[in-house]
């Protein structure tokens, strides 16, 4: 089989953890008997710099024409200023979710046994095990609402962000929360504020029916305040995590961090056309370019692209398997090293990539 992917490189460090993970799919082409044509596509910072937007016209057109997208990070503290949005990374991520449709977004958060000196939690959480999955819903709420700014009487300029949901939305990503938990561990936690927010009112009624038509779920909801508790103080108790789309950035953040690193969360935006997967971490612009970045949130992203975008779970656990066992061996990126860490078994990107290859 034949398959397109559209690759964006991204801006910082991304156009070197997408290099990794090339070369990843370069090697289960060649050992299943598949290739895979690989489309640039320029978005974000480096599309400001070339085109003068950071979503160039065309850029949907030319992802809908591939299989399947893989993402590196876009955006850093050299661009987004301006009052302009075609001048801002963010407009480029949110304009990409919008025409593509990608409404689902999958955050998967665990913690493998060889990491867990890396969590920041008590050790016998840590020895509790944490494999969660936060299902955020991606397409609506805030960060798509209504924008404004006005003056006031006698508070001078006030800023106002709608943050609105519908039936629809909320029962579509319920229903993929739902079906995701009958391929785990079969519970659900809805998250949401509806002690304060009538969005969340709505959100819990519509979680509430969808519930009944899953009798086999365990179903429970709770406030995101006490949510955010409850990963750092037990995660264990977590299976899938539905929530809308602010919500979903922030606790999967957490979620990442008491695994070890944003470097390892990968993450899937799905649609029922094309998809788009790539790390939930930034672009680090810090570091870009010191060849120190880790690639595993990248290179677990491709096994995602492989499970959910073409139906080869074999292949994407495959790639599980490898991370985990160069994980097992010892090897680090800087990002995921501590004190016991010896220096030889602290790798850049491109060893770390090729360790995983080696492992393949």
């Amino acid at each position: 089989m034949n398959y397109k992917i559209a690759l964006i490189r991204g801006d910082g460090i991304g156009p070197e953890v997408v290099g990794e993970a090339v070369k990843v799919m370069e090697t289960v082409g060649t050992k299943f008997g598949h290739s895979f044509e690989f489309t640039d596509v320029m978005m974000g910072g480096c599309a400001i710099d070339a085109v003068g937007k950071s979503y160039p016209d065309g850029t949907a057109e030319k992802c809908r024409a591939c299989d399947a997208v893989l993402l590196g990070a876009v955006g850093g503290p050299k661009w987004g200023h301006s009052s302009d949005p075609d001048q801002r990374p963010e407009t480029a991520l949110l304009s990409i979710r919008k025409d593509l449709g990608l409404y689902a977004n999958l955050r998967p958060a665990a913690l493998r046994p060889a990491m867990a000196g890396a969590c920041p939690l008590k050790k016998e959480t840590a020895e509790k095990g944490i494999d969660l999955m936060i299902v955020r819903e991606l397409t609506g709420g805030v960060y798509f609402g209504k924008r404004e700014r006005y003056e006031t009487a006698d508070r001078g300029i006030e800023a106002a962000d709608r943050m609105a949901y519908s039936e629809m939305e909320i029962e579509r990503i319920g229903r993929r929360a739902f079906e995701l938990a009958r391929m785990r561990s079969k519970k659900v936690a809805s998250v949401d504020k509806a002690n304060v927010l009538e969005s969340s009112r709505l959100w819990r009624e519509v979680m509430h029916r969808l519930a009944a038509e899953y009798p086999d779920v365990e179903y429970r909801e709770m406030f995101v305040d006490n949510c955010a508790m409850q990963i750092c103080k037990d995660p264990a108790q977590f299976d899938v995590i539905v929530t809308e789309n602010m919500f979903g950035d922030i606790l999967s953040d957490e979620a990442a961090q008491i695994t070890g690193s944003l470097g390892m969360l990968a993450s899937a935006s799905l649609d029922d056309g094309v998809s788009l997967f790539g790390p939930s971490a930034g672009s680090a612009p810090d570091i870009a370019g010191l060849g120190v970045a880790n690639p595993l949130a990248q290179i677990l992203s491709v096994a995602m692209l492989l499970t959910y975008a073409l139906d080869m779970g074999e292949q994407a656990a495959w790639i599980e398997s490898a991370v985990a066992r160069v994980l097992d061996e010892g090897w680090r990126t800087r990002d995921i090293a501590d004190v016991n860490t010896p220096a030889d078994k602290i790798l850049g990107t491109t060893t770390m990539g090729d360790k995983v290859v080696a492992a393949l």
